[in-house]
């Protein structure tokens, strides 16, 4: 029977920094794979296989690129090449995260040409589609329970959910309405700790 991988610690050490050719494979194995989106096999190349961010480190950089112009996983992208290998390792984490999936894209356009009409290729799409949709949906769900936010970053994350999904409002306006909540909800927690710590530790 194959073995079970095992979770990633937020305690276990890093491995070294990656070089660009690194960086370049990484990406270019999470393109190739990307079906559902390709932050979800980004996550899993960068966090649980080779072990160069943690948890919260890829969150926090995605969470940075969600907010940016343009695709969230593309933004990471540059910001963890750059973090590693500086600009080569930009251009090689970019260059890696799209030239696989170029390649297919334009092989599947030709195709599509043909075969666009045919019914049973409509609902073959429409079945990728909520394929993709739930592993999208099931990656979010497993980053939270590692990454164990507190339940006033869960509510401000499910009014996110509920806005978007259920009252259709744009993604700018909800940035910029939850966004300072919740980062004022982070410092409210951060200062908390911090005066349960200094009393326990006058006590």
């Amino acid at each position: 029977m194959p073995r079970k991988a095992t979770p990633p610690s937020e305690d276990l050490p890093l491995n070294p920094p990656p070089g660009p050719a690194q960086i370049f494979a990484a990406f270019a194995k999470a393109g190739l794979m990307g079906f559902g989106g390709a932050q979800i096999w980004v996550r899993r190349a960068l966090v649980e296989e080779r072990r160069w961010l943690t948890e919260r480190e890829y969150a926090e950089i995605l969470g940075l690129g969600q907010v940016l112009p343009g695709p969230n996983v593309g933004n990471a992208a540059v910001m963890i090449g750059r973090r590693f290998a500086g600009l080569p390792g930009s251009f090689a984490a970019t260059g890696g995260l799209y030239v696989g999936p170029l390649i297919v894209l334009m092989s599947l356009v030709l195709l599509w040409q043909g075969f666009a009409d045919n019914p049973h290729v409509g609902a073959f799409m429409h079945g990728l589609a909520c394929a993709a949709a739930g592993m999208v949906i099931g990656n979010g769900l497993r980053m939270t329970g590692r990454l164990r936010p507190p339940p006033e970053l869960i509510a401000i994350g499910l009014l996110a959910t509920i806005a978007a999904a259920w009252f259709r409002v744009s993604l700018p306006v909800i940035v910029l309405v939850l966004g300072p909540v919740s980062i004022a909800a982070v410092v409210w927690r951060s200062r908390r700790s911090e005066t349960a710590a200094t009393g326990a530790g006058k006590g």
